[in-house]
């Protein structure tokens, strides 16, 4: 009894930790298109339900190396609760919580939209790979993610992204690596009218503007 009593604790006290530290983050924190917030609101409202952009900051986003099928990808499935995609294009999971982006044969990016990153985000992942081969990184800061959505939102992505997006080909449940212009980006089908787009964090002012100059046409005077 003394034994468990010590256990809950401990896991209480750690859970304090993990909160307290978060909250001490959240006050630093700067998201890498916040300067350029009110532009994408203002953008967002002149587009009505035609076009809009927002920014997703601080998302949990966790790199993970493994091959599907092997000990070490069973291992980060049960540690972390999701299923590594098989092929290319294939996201896995809830795409409005926790989903997993097929990123190569090996190589997956697990989100979660539904919360912000905390501190630790991959100590059971990185506890389940002991002694296997495979990894997970916290990537949480090496990207953002912008959220376009409305009924001309594919129309704003095809001017500049090199791939057939007609639905088709990139249906809703599909990502693939790109170009949106000259910056390297994952796209995320996320919705019927919704794209999310990952540049990364230092790419993000220039892939906000350009995505702003793409909806210009469909704005309300």
């Amino acid at each position: 009894m003394a034994e468990t009593t010590h256990t809950t604790q401990q896991h209480q006290t750690q859970v304090h930790t993990v909160e307290s530290s978060a909250e001490a983050l959240d006050a630093l924190r700067v998201s890498p298109g916040a300067h350029l917030a009110e532009e994408m609101a203002t953008a967002t409202r002149a587009g009505r339900d035609e076009v809009g952009l927002r920014e997703r900051a601080f998302t949990v986003q966790l790199g993970l190396r493994a091959t599907p099928g092997t000990a070490s990808a069973e291992a980060l499935e049960s540690a972390l609760g999701i299923t590594l995609p098989k092929q290319i294009g294939e996201v896995t999971g809830d795409g409005a919580g926790l989903h997993t982006i097929w990123l190569s044969p090996d190589e997956f990016l697990a989100v979660d939209v539904s919360r912000r990153q905390q501190p630790g985000e991959t100590l059971i992942a990185e506890a389940s790979l002991e002694g296997l081969p495979g990894q997970a990184v916290d990537l949480s800061a090496n990207r953002t993610i912008l959220e376009l959505s409305g009924t001309k939102a594919r129309e704003v992505l095809e001017k500049s992204v090199r791939a057939d997006l007609h639905p088709r080909a990139f249906g809703v449940g599909t990502a693939i690596s790109t170009q949106l212009g000259p910056v390297p980006v994952i796209v995320h089908h996320s919705s019927a009218l919704e794209y999310r787009i990952y540049p990364r964090a230092s790419f993000a002012d220039f892939t906000i503007r350009w995505l702003l100059d793409g909806m210009a046409e469909f704005l309300a005077d």
